[in-house]
């Protein structure tokens, strides 16, 4: 994603890249990024364990890192009409 956009990583692991949200729509608004390309969730298969379980750490090392825990947080994936652009990602926001 750094050749699309200038991003500065908070965090990365063998599969996902996570930074801020170029344009926010929540006061914490951090987007995860497969380092593969990815369409979106329905081209993920049963082959993707590894994948998956690498997006649980660095989700959860983002949620200690902001305090989530206590602030609160979604975690959100978009799909069909609601995907902007077409690579599979989410959103880790809070409100507070």
């Amino acid at each position: 994603m750094s050749f699309i956009l200038p991003i500065d990583r908070l965090l990365e692991n063998h599969s996902w890249v996570a930074f801020y949200h170029p344009e926010p729509g929540y006061p914490l608004h951090i987007l995860l990024v497969p380092k593969r390309a990815i369409a979106d969730l329905m081209a993920l298969n049963t082959g993707d364990s590894q994948l998956l379980s690498d997006l649980i750490d660095i989700v959860q090392r983002l949620i200690l890192q902001f305090e989530l825990q206590k602030r609160g947080y979604r975690l959100i994936a978009n799909g069909g009409p609601y995907q902007s652009i077409p690579q599979f990602h989410f959103h880790l926001i809070s409100e507070k």
